[in-house]
């Protein structure tokens, strides 16, 4: 049986790449060590050249050439006393003509030793950028695997159980409850998914409708009663009844239902905690907090759970059972919503704020 090595053409072709920046590195370098050699040398032979000339007009003095004649024939020349000699000038025209030529040199390498290793950082970025991707992307379907299989399974084991024995009526009605938490939690990552998809290819078109935050959060938490019942969490909401948005219905259905699911997931480590969701208006702008007594997160992490694929860990948390997307449809929807989406933290244990800002409705 023969084993062939898959090599990605892209990662191939960007280290091709950086292997010829490289190489055009070491050659600037190389040009710039021969160019001032080149110069040192040319410099030297003009000398000795000078020195040649030097040696002729002293010569011609000796058999009693005019000096005119002489300084005429040699221009690099002087007479004084009877004596030749070089003329200062001509030296230091052969030093500033070495200087200058060896500044151009190097300033020209300079330039192009920039742009070789600007060249080279971006690569190499993009090419840890593509690793990180993949690694992330790696990890959520390793994920999406694992909690797509889990609720089958379960669903599974369900089935068998209503099929092939006789259920009390209790019973039965325990497992199509759980039935039905397992569908809702497929659905719910699917929906995630295409929701992702959507919003990252800018593939999305919103109304600017005028809702009341009120009615909209009280939707969202009325389908979530059950589920919060279940796992120890308390809502307190406090909103004003006048409080109105200028946004997509659905857009703000799933901003208002990712970030209170994201509360809930937080505090399953805690067995239960407290979600509070307040409103006001902050001139122009209608601002809901969503904060909960969870696991929180350090201060440092809050920009980096709106990323695509974040998960804060892998052993319990935030989001730990999550896709990882429900942050990233956030702010993907606030950004079309040209609102705003901040998340902070006093640390790990302290629970977490998320505030989200939507235009306000103006007074008709």
């Amino acid at each position: 049986m023969t084993l062939r090595l898959h090599i990605d053409p892209t990662r191939l072709l960007h280290m091709a790449i950086i292997f010829l920046q490289v190489f055009s590195v070491a050659q600037v370098v190389w040009w710039f060590v021969d160019q001032r050699t080149y110069a040192e040398s040319h410099a030297n032979q003009i000398r000795t050249l000078y020195n040649f000339d030097l040696a002729a007009a002293n010569r011609m003095a000796a058999l009693g050439v005019g000096a005119e004649e002489i300084t005429g024939m040699f221009p690099h020349t002087q007479v004084e006393s009877g004596a030749v000699t070089l003329r200062p000038e001509a030296l230091d025209a052969l030093q500033d003509a070495q200087s200058r030529h060896i500044t151009q040199y190097a300033w020209e390498s300079g330039f192009f030793l920039l742009v070789q290793a600007l060249a080279i950082a971006v690569l190499w970025r993009g090419l840890s950028s593509e690793k990180e991707i993949r690694r992330k992307q790696d990890n959520f379907l390793a994920m999406v695997s694992h909690q797509f299989k889990t609720p089958i399974a379960s669903l599974q084991l369900s089935l068998e159980t209503m099929v092939m024995r006789q259920v009390s009526p209790e019973r039965f009605q325990q497992l199509s409850t759980r039935m039905l938490d397992d569908l809702r939690r497929m659905e719910n990552m699917v929906s995630k998914i295409l929701d992702s998809a959507r919003l990252d290819r800018g593939r999305v078109q919103l109304s600017k409708d005028r809702l009341v935050l009120a009615e909209a959060v009280r939707h969202v938490v009325a389908t979530l009663e059950d589920i919060a019942r279940r796992e120890n969490v308390v809502f307190n909401v406090d909103i004003p009844v006048g409080l109105e948005v200028r946004a997509d219905p659905l857009a703000v259905d799933g901003v208002l239902r990712n970030l209170i699911e994201n509360a809930m997931s937080a505090m399953k480590p805690k067995s239960g905690g407290t979600v509070t969701i307040r409103g006001r208006n902050t001139g122009g702008e209608a601002e809901l907090q969503i904060t909960d007594t969870g696991i929180g997160f350090e201060p440092g992490q809050g920009p980096k759970l709106f990323e695509k694929f974040f998960r804060i860990d892998n052993h319990g948390g935030r989001d730990a059972a999550g896709t990882g997307l429900g942050l990233f449809i956030v702010q993907r929807f606030m950004h079309f919503e040209d609102g705003d989406v901040k998340a902070h933290s006093d640390g790990a244990g302290k629970g977490a704020t998320f505030t989200v800002t939507w235009p306000a409705a103006q007074e008709s």
